[in-house]
């Protein structure tokens, strides 16, 4: 098999996400997974749950992972790479220890994992290795084999994850009306995070200031900014801003809130807004309530017009990118020198999260990283 599609040392690719609810039944299991040893009662999360029986109790990530899993699949096949694609979930089925389980059983012993988070941080990164720990410990305490896992690298800066994103906020841009077309803010959105856990996020030396979590999104930000003013001519004001909010009042958390942005802006005479949730893969939850509902409701209330551009998604460019992932991951690990994509200031992220990287607030065993205990 030629350099170019062979993927050795690796077997499998696990695609490992969040998971969501698929019916109303599964609602409030769902949160008490994802909320799992905080002791929240039923009641609190019938109340968190609202935003889910707004859409018949479904959350839409399932069926967009599902297309991710058809376009790798019809990528990889394409291009002949020869690598059967696994899906996983932290909190809803398929779960990632029962997917492990089938893996180990099609006789997988090295596997690739790509995590539906792009940038660094506690619960886009660390958390997700944590689970990984877990669900390998449960084989381990099964008598199942333990296959090693190793994590691709974050795609935040990654040439097919950037151009959708770049597309999609031109896209908006044309939906505006033209008369405020030129004169139009760019909102760049992403999950807000707790202060403490930006500042911690990545390498222990990039620590502060809101770590590698803020500086990765900035970045992009600006490389779009600047793509779209390549193509247009126009250079939009912009901002880096947050949503999604879920923490207790007293802890901070990262600030401005697209709703109050978008007061802000209104309140300066801004004509017209582009929302692009760079922070996010695909069109989940969190964009569809947060942004396409909250968001555009405050926007409407306030006479602001707004435009809210796409995610990623299943983008073939991005089902690329993953494949691009693999193969420069398999290299390394063949001891080869593979091209390492990249776009922006900060170059490509590294292979193995080192110690202290994204740290939690109370110590747990994480995998794929230097502290790995399945090394």
């Amino acid at each position: 098999m030629s350099d170019l599609c062979d993927p050795a040392p690796y077997d499998a690719l696990l695609l490992l996400s969040f998971g969501g609810p698929e019916g109303p039944d599964d609602v409030v299991p769902f949160l008490a997974n994802v909320t799992r040893g905080r002791g929240i009662p039923e009641e609190r999360l019938k109340e968190v749950g609202k935003h889910y029986f707004r859409f018949g109790g479904v959350s839409p990530i399932n069926a967009q992972n599902r297309a991710l899993l058809d376009a790798l699949r019809k990528d990889f096949a394409e291009h002949g790479l020869d690598l059967p694609v696994y899906w996983g979930n932290r909190n809803w089925a398929p779960y990632l220890t029962d997917t492990l389980r089938e893996m180990v059983a099609d006789g997988r012993r090295r596997i690739a994992v790509l995590a539906t988070s792009a940038y660094a941080s506690y619960s886009g990164c660390r958390q997700y290795r944590e689970n990984l720990a877990e669900s390998l410990a449960t084989l381990e305490a099964e008598g199942l084999p333990v296959p090693r896992v190793d994590k691709l690298r974050h795609y935040f800066n990654h040439p097919g994850f950037v151009r959708p994103m770049v597309d999609g906020v031109l896209a908006s841009l044309a939906d505006l009306p033209e008369d405020v077309r030129a004169a139009a803010h760019l909102a760049f959105t992403t999950h807000s995070i707790p202060v403490s856990a930006a500042d911690t996020s990545g390498p222990v030396e990039g620590h502060g200031d809101g770590g590698a979590y803020v500086a990765a999104h900035l970045d992009i930000a600006r490389l779009i900014v600047d793509a779209v003013r390549e193509e247009t001519g126009i250079a939009h004001p912009w901002k880096l801003v947050y949503q999604s909010r879920s923490g207790a009042p007293h802890i901070p958390w990262l600030e401005p809130d697209i709703c109050d942005h978008l007061e802000s802006l209104h309140g300066e005479g801004v004509p017209a807004v582009v929302m692009a949730p760079i922070g996010f893969v695909s069109d989940h939850m969190e964009v569809l309530y947060d942004l396409d509902t909250e968001a555009t409701a405050k926007a409407a209330e306030l006479g602001l017009p707004v435009c809210r551009s796409a995610t990623v998604g299943a983008d073939p460019r991005f089902a690329a990118a993953v494949r691009e992932l693999v193969l420069e991951r398999a290299g390394t690990e063949r001891g080869c020198a593979p091209e390492r994509c990249a776009l922006g200031t900060l170059g490509p992220s590294h292979d193995l999260c080192p110690v202290g990287c994204c740290p939690a607030r109370a110590p747990r065993p994480a995998a794929a990283g230097a502290d790995s205990p399945y090394a």
